[in-house]
């Protein structure tokens, strides 16, 4: 089985921004048998290149972290590998963890509870997730928080777009384009899905193949009987419908 060494052999990537945290969970997996440690990560973007690198079958995976978080890193990830979290997260977000059947430590958790963890991730083992990380990450946020920030990959490069720089999101196929500062980059995820996250206050779907920042909107043109354009502060041009305008005209003065 991909991600094991030898006979019920477990490779393990710890990724904990805190050294005492990855110290304390170095200690509990050396008492447990049949488990390597691979990597040992100090933020979200070595946890990517280790996982590209090494290929862990498991993660313990700190869900607050600089830089990156646990949720961020594992939506940049290309490849499955099964998760534990490792959390200080509240009541809310961990009921969100056991809806979605995501493992966790509640920190400070003890060396048999990691033992409980590792016996549960070894049966999920080369079974896809039961939910995405994304959706995972926005069921975790309390009600009304919205996503500051989107994370996408481009090759080895990671992206990290604050929300309020994003300009628009297009839809294009099975990928939506995240346009910040005449930049376009890619990112697999549906519109409706990133929608869902962003907050309605300043982001309008306003065509089935666009949202729209509504405070880079510099003015809307009329392009036809029943469509318009919305013309940005830098130029760019994103189309309007019918349906579109109508959830967009609250917001004109």
């Amino acid at each position: 089985m991909e991600g094991e060494t030898g006979p019920g052999k477990l490779r393990v990537a710890i990724v904990d921004d805190e050294a005492p945290a990855r110290s304390l969970l170095r200690e509990y997996l050396a008492a447990l048998p049949g488990v390597e440690i691979v990597a040992e990560c100090g933020n979200g973007f070595e946890a990517v290149k280790a996982v590209e690198e090494v290929s862990p079958a498991l993660l313990l995976l700190d869900v607050q972290m600089p830089g990156l978080s646990g949720f961020e890193v594992l939506e940049l990830l290309d490849r499955e590998v099964a998760v534990v979290f490792v959390t200080a997260y509240d009541e809310y977000a961990l009921r969100a963890f056991e809806v979605h059947a995501v493992d966790y430590l509640l920190k400070p958790f003890s060396a048999e509870r990691l033992g409980q963890a590792i016996a549960r991730a070894r049966q999920r083992i080369g079974r896809p997730r039961e939910a995405g990380a994304a959706k995972v990450a926005a069921d975790a946020r309390p009600p009304g928080a919205w996503l500051n920030r989107i994370v996408a990959r481009d090759g080895g490069k990671v992206h990290v777009i604050p929300a309020e720089a994003l300009d628009f999101v297009e839809a294009r196929d099975d990928y939506v384009c995240l346009r910040t500062a005449g930049r376009e980059v890619l990112k697999q995820q549906t519109l409706t899905e990133l929608a869902a996250q962003l907050d309605p206050a300043r982001f309008v779907r306003v065509h089935r193949s666009f949202v729209l920042n509504i405070e880079k909107l510099a003015r809307i043109e009329r392009y036809a009987k029943d469509s318009r354009l919305a013309i940005l502060h830098d130029g760019a041009k994103v189309p309007i419908s019918r349906a579109g305008y109508a959830a967009l005209r609250k917001y004109l003065r």
